[in-house]
């Protein structure tokens, strides 16, 4: 089985570290910043050996992270000399608020700073950089010098576990259908065609241009065309089976006639009496004694007794059903089986692929597929096409999904998903889905699964999904 790999991406925590940065007397030696779970992790180390503060004075070191017009106050450490302590003991404004940072006497400053925080994580803080601010305070809070410099970011790392597309087996033979209904009028109790009868040239038109529309495809072969026609009940049952056959055998020679079939090429078949149609006319219907006359239809006993008690029992609705439902009971339903030839060539099927999508197999749409890009608009696009044309198929339903998920649709992937079976590739995919959504038990639990079922690429998805958790 052939796959088409394709990357994805999802938020990891990362960090980026600022080496040998400086501001006026501060160094900058490790900065790391994380985010853990729902949290942002922020770790920073500064030198601070060469920042001499006066008995007057104090300096605050504080960081911030911006992205934007977002901004978030990391807090920091505020440095007094040792008049400005006293101060600040007696009840002097703080310069870093209680909670948000730290206060401490100048002689007890270590010659690094490793200043640590913990903030809940929001998503303006992907792409988000932190900035180091010095600021020097005189008497009253006077401000003296003000300095800021940025020394890392936080960005989005790539999650690399790969998109497994699903080739599909290819067909032996592309053998596909055509069917339909015609409603062939006749006088009353004739079996022979009338072509200008009533709605007759209409209805035959419908037959035509359905055989047409296969034979006239130079990449067709019909191999198969049969007829099957029906009479509505009233009357006498043994007159139904007589009209019922006398005029699918007139369709089947009038056909035949016309396009010049062999005389054992046509197959039909009637059915005397549409009681099936008759039945699931009248349960859609708004008819006063509805379910009564269900009943009869069910009943098993002879067609004409059964005809007899719906027309003594509800004469209206007997009445009604003769003239607005007993007429389309009167029906030849066709058949016509064919064969498309295969596409090997790619630009064929390309062609193909503009003008009558519903030629190609599957297989066909997976080899014009490997033609584009992975992730691009038209290998979508392939993909989306195959699953209308074949909606019940899994494969198409898997490969639709992916290309899906890969544009960020999940509601419609999730119901693509739905109907992409239980192979080891829907697995890991429906694992892939999860994670995606943040569910990471759930997509754990799927990937481990593929991964038993012989999905090598479940491990590495494993592993960096185990590093959110």
């Amino acid at each position: 089985m052939k796959h088409i790999i394709i990357p994805i991406l999802i938020i990891v925590a990362i960090f980026q570290s600022a080496n040998a940065q400086t501001l006026s007397d501060i160094s900058v030696k490790e900065i790391e910043l994380n985010r853990v779970g729902k949290d942002m992790s922020v770790s920073v180390m500064v030198n601070i050996e060469n920042l001499r503060i006066k008995s007057d004075k104090a300096t605050l070191i504080s960081f911030v992270l911006v992205n934007g017009s977002d901004s978030l106050d990391l807090g920091g450490v505020a440095y007094y000399g040792r008049n400005r302590y006293y101060q600040y003991v007696r009840g002097n404004s703080p310069l870093v608020a209680e909670g948000n940072g730290l206060n401490i006497r100048a002689s007890e400053m270590p010659e690094d700073l490793h200043y640590k925080i913990v903030k809940p994580y929001e998503k303006w803080m992907n792409g988000a950089h932190i900035s180091i601010e010095r600021k020097d305070y005189g008497c009253c809070h006077k401000l003296l010098r003000e300095e800021a410099m940025t020394i890392g970011f936080y960005q989005v790392e790539p999650f690399k576990p790969v998109y497994r597309y699903v080739r599909p087996k290819a067909e032996v033979t592309k053998t596909r259908s055509l069917s339909g209904s015609a409603f062939i009028d006749f006088p009353v109790s004739d079996t022979k065609i009338h072509p200008d009868y009533r709605n007759n040239s209409i209805e035959l038109t419908k037959i035509f241009a359905s055989i047409d529309s296969v034979k006239n495809d130079k990449d067709n072969t019909i191999t198969e065309l049969s007829i099957k026609g029906y009479a509505s009940p009233e009357s006498p049952y043994s007159n139904n089976t007589r009209l019922a056959m006398g005029r699918t055998q007139s369709l089947k020679e009038y056909v035949q006639k016309l396009y010049h079939f062999g005389s054992t090429f046509i197959k039909t078949s009637y059915e005397p009496e549409d009681w099936e149609g008759l039945r699931a006319y009248v349960e859609t219907s708004t008819l006063p004694h509805k379910k009564e006359i269900i009943s009869i239809i069910d009943l098993d006993m002879d067609p004409d007794r059964k005809e007899w008690l719906i027309k003594s029992s509800y004469r209206d609705e007997y009445d009604f059903l003769l003239k607005n439902c007993y007429p389309a009971l009167r029906h030849s339903d066709y058949y016509i089986g064919y064969n498309i030839r295969t596409y090997t060539d790619v630009e064929e099927i390309k062609r193909v692929f503009v003008e009558n999508p519903q030629k190609l197999s599957l297989n066909e749409f997976y080899l014009l597929a490997q033609a584009y890009e992975p992730g691009s608009d038209e290998l979508n696009y392939v993909f989306e096409t195959a699953v209308k044309i074949y909606p019940d198929d899994e494969v198409a339903n898997l490969n639709a999904a992916i290309s899906e998920m890969q544009r960020e649709d999940f509601e419609q992937a999730k119901r693509h998903l739905d109907k992409a079976g239980q192979s080891a590739e829907a697995i890991y995919t429906r694992g892939i889905y999860a994670a995606l959504l943040n569910q990471y038990e759930e997509a754990l639990l799927l990937l481990r699964q593929a991964k038993i079922l012989g999905i090598n690429e479940a491990e590495n998805a494993i592993n960096q999904i185990e590093k959110l958790i």
